[in-house]
């Protein structure tokens, strides 16, 4: 393994803390209501829906740098949000199940929609592992602008949410991030931060979890810079590893229902 810390490049680590920051404002919020609801797995098939329109859009030919598949995203994320609001007051009891289908078809046509694309593996691995280093301050206005909205409606609604509005809003969430920074840590940062500070209640868990969300990013960066490790990859394992070390906080460990129930 490799110690290089040339790679602490501000011009470049700059835009990717940036892009973490913005993918938490949204989804720290939004990772608490998905706990609540015990609907885990909906990010990861709202997220593979979401790729899913990208993979379509440059199969149709659409380039990939320009609006259309920003628009193909959107539209296939906000028709899977549509899908599982239908799903969740028609089979309530099933929706989890139906959550995880959902993924499958949708990871598994995007293979398909991939098999004779010469470049078709590494498509699939940007938009797993995404390309977090390689983002820029201007590809990051569009995500900004969609968050500061978003989280001034959750604002307006109290974090109220129910039925088609929460799962709409939720996959416009999930649109911008998914290409910012891949599905897998779309679904760490819905899930690890919530699930580090469950028992907490009201800012105070709120700002917890903002915490854990931004020192996992910002710890991932800085090591997968200096090792020269795939930067995505190891931003889930430091998040999930801040999720942890939140544990040893009086305040966390003392809320937390694992410990309450011991």
């Amino acid at each position: 393994m490799t110690f290089n810390t040339a790679g602490l490049d501000p011009a470049i680590l700059g835009p990717a803390c940036a892009a973490g920051l913005i993918v938490l404002s949204t989804h720290v919020p939004l990772g608490k209501q998905v706990l609540s609801r015990g609907i885990i797995f909906i990010d990861l098939a709202i997220a593979q829906i979401a790729g899913l329109g990208v993979i379509l859009a440059q199969f149709l030919g659409v380039d990939e740098a320009s609006w259309g598949v920003q628009v193909a995203a959107a539209l296939a994320a906000l028709a899977g949000a549509g899908l599982l609001a239908w799903t969740d007051r028609r089979w309530p009891e099933y929706q989890e199940p139906l959550i995880g289908t959902l993924f499958a078809l949708a990871a598994t046509g995007g293979l398909l929609l991939l098999a004779n694309n010469p470049q078709g593996g590494e498509h699939l691995k940007d938009l797993l592992v995404g390309q977090i280093l390689w983002v820029s301050y201007g590809q990051l206005v569009p995500a900004l602008l969609l968050s500061i909205a978003l989280l001034a409606f959750m604002g307006w609604r109290r974090g109220e949410l129910h039925g088609l509005l929460f799962y709409g809003l939720f996959a416009l969430a999930i649109t911008t991030s998914v290409q910012l920074v891949g599905v897998y840590l779309v679904f760490a940062s819905l899930i690890i931060p919530a699930l580090a500070t469950a028992g907490m209640q009201g800012r105070g868990r709120l700002a917890a979890a903002y915490i854990v969300g931004a020192l996992g990013y910002a710890s991932g960066l800085v090591s997968s810079a200096v090792f020269d490790l795939p930067s995505g990859a190891l931003i889930v394992w430091m998040l999930a590893a801040c999720g942890l070390l939140a544990q040893l906080v009086p305040v966390v460990r003392r809320s937390h229902p694992a410990h309450r129930a011991g």
